[in-house]
């Protein structure tokens, strides 16, 4: 599926998805094709996340170092609910956390970053 957007966000932004991963149009005009993704207003990583019901902190450390509000959590083909610690701990932290399925994060991602939110977003494969 191809995303297009009438107002550009800044920094990285999902253009588009299917089951070789997500495809993301760097600030710097690259484009990189991810099979799961960590993303912030700045940057796209490649990530290899742990099984969701593992998923912590430390392995959303890489998104903590700059100032949220909340990550938008894709947590693959269906939405599933991320492990209660983890929410508790980003709750102290005054981070949410939104899970959705990973298609519908893709597509929040670009919308909140044309609101100029301060958002970042984990996004597991498509085939989990």
């Amino acid at each position: 599926m191809r995303i297009d957007r009438d107002r550009p966000a800044a920094g990285p932004l999902v253009r588009g998805f299917g089951a070789g991963g997500f495809k993301v149009d760097a600030p710097d005009g690259t484009m990189g094709v991810y099979p799961a993704l960590l993303l912030t207003a700045t940057r796209a990583d490649t990530w290899s996340p742990p099984p969701l019901e593992a998923l912590d902190e430390a392995a959303l450390a890489p998104l903590l170092g700059e100032p949220i509000e909340f990550i938008v959590l894709g947590t693959g083909e269906n939405v599933r609910r991320p492990p209660r610690a983890l929410v508790s701990a980003l709750e102290e932290r005054g981070i949410g956390i939104e899970p959705m399925d990973s298609r519908a994060a893709a597509k929040a991602w670009g919308i909140l970053r044309a609101e100029d939110r301060r958002v970042a977003a984990a996004l597991y494969p498509l085939g989990s």
